[in-house]
């Protein structure tokens, strides 16, 4: 319980900060290159650790994977039928395909089931959102708009992102053991990512032009909040027969609010930037309640 409220409280005091302007305006570039440079990679490193791999994992870092690539041709085609301009389509695709696997991700996985599952959000992430963000997540902007993107700089995005070299950093020291100092080290680092994490996400939340984007918003979180994550149950408890903790948290992860990193992204890519705002900045908030509702679900698969 008190998980949760240390999210709504950073969550408010984020938006409070915002409104007061008590902080300057480029905060959230602080905390999020905080978060990504300290944070993500001191956790990486401890949970990846000791991180038991198995097969359900494929099935983990496939997730946001499966996601997306449903999410393209379903907002693709939907999008003709509605006439909907490319730059809305593609944030659609982009925004609506993505979850927020860790800014919120990691700290709702914290506060719903425990920080020994923190790991399997990593991979969720890592493996998952991040590499398709900056692959397909960087071909979809491309295609939908006037942007340029070569498999050179895809590559040179992902091998250069901090939390993904701690990942392979923690995937190459798993044989050896950690002293209790590092451990120490690496859990208070690691602290910082929930608190940081909500109040930037507070601090970047907008609500104006509701009206304006109201049917492709609807879409949007339709699909990230509901669809999406009941066709990833569909699939991987229905039909592959997945069970336990791991299978839990990954279509845990399914249900998150979109990412921000994506929305930036589709942003910079000029992708219906008032949509793209919206998205985030309802989509999140409007998470913390279906996400209790995934999480009874997921409570009674065996």
């Amino acid at each position: 319980m008190a998980n949760i409220i240390l999210l709504a409280v950073c969550l408010l005091a984020g938006i409070g900060l915002r409104k007061t302007g008590r902080f300057p305006a480029n905060t959230p570039v602080a905390l999020n290159g905080f978060i990504i440079h300290i944070s993500l990679p001191a956790l990486a490193i401890l949970h990846i650790h000791n991180l038991k791999l198995d097969g359900s994992l494929v099935l983990t870092a496939a997730m946001a994977w499966l996601l997306f690539g449903l999410a393209w041709p379903i907002f693709h085609f939907s999008g003709r039928l509605l006439k909907l301009p490319p730059a809305t389509v593609g944030a659609l695709i982009l925004v609506g395909g993505l979850g927020n696997t860790s800014f919120v991700g990691l700290p709702m996985i914290e506060a719903y089931y425990g920080k020994e599952f923190l790991g399997i959000g990593i991979i969720a992430d890592q493996l998952g959102s991040f590499m398709v963000l900056s692959t397909l997540g960087i071909l979809v902007a491309t295609v939908y708009s006037s942007g340029d993107a070569s498999p050179r700089l895809m590559l040179r995005k992902i091998m250069l992102f901090p939390p993904f070299q701690a990942l392979l950093l923690a995937l190459l020291l798993r044989p050896l053991p950690f002293p209790a100092w590092t451990i120490t080290i690496l859990e208070k680092l690691g602290a910082t990512l929930t608190p940081l994490a909500l109040v930037s996400v507070g601090f970047q939340l907008q609500f104006g032009g509701l009206r304006d984007v109201i049917k492709p918003l609807s879409a949007g979180l339709g699909y990230k909040l509901l669809l999406g994550p009941a066709l990833i149950y569909l699939l991987y408890v229905v039909l592959l027969g997945s069970s336990g903790d791991i299978t839990r948290v990954t279509i845990f992860e399914a249900a998150m609010a979109p990412m921000i990193t994506a929305g930036i992204i589709a942003i910079d890519h000029e992708l219906d930037p008032p949509l793209v705002g919206m998205l985030v900045g309802i989509g999140i908030p409007l998470s913390f309640i279906s996400l209790y509702f995934w999480h009874l679900v997921l409570a009674s698969t065996s």
